[in-house]
């Protein structure tokens, strides 16, 4: 080791790990705010013909299911079938709106996994 050399941390170097914390707190605290807000969120999934629609929270916790008459008499299958495709599309909504949150939250950190 070089004399003046510390544990290899130059000032310069201290201060990015500072920066680095600020930069966590900040999202951590956003975080918090936005699962506040997903909570608070209802997001809405039908099918093709808008027989059912299915509504789920931002955080893609299950709030209603709405079933028309006209899908109600097309039989147990056809409903199935049509149930599924909502639920599907309401999830994939969710996840579209949590992933862009997570990124205007996240931007310009280079987080593992995001």
């Amino acid at each position: 080791m070089t004399k003046g050399q510390g544990f290899g941390f130059g000032l310069g170097k201290m201060k990015e790990l500072t920066e680095a914390f600020k930069k966590a707190q900040q999202v951590q605290e956003g975080a918090k705010r936005l699962q506040e807000e997903l909570e608070q969120m209802e997001i809405e999934g039908q099918d093709a013909e808008g027989l059912v629609k299915v509504i789920l929270s931002g955080n893609q916790e299950p709030r209603s299911v709405q079933i028309s008459e006209a899908a109600a008499s097309k039989g147990a299958d056809a409903l199935s079938a049509i149930v599924t495709e909502a639920m599907m599309d309401a999830y994939e909504k969710s996840t579209t709106i949590m992933r862009e949150k997570m990124e205007d939250l996240t931007g310009g950190l280079n987080l593992p996994g995001m």
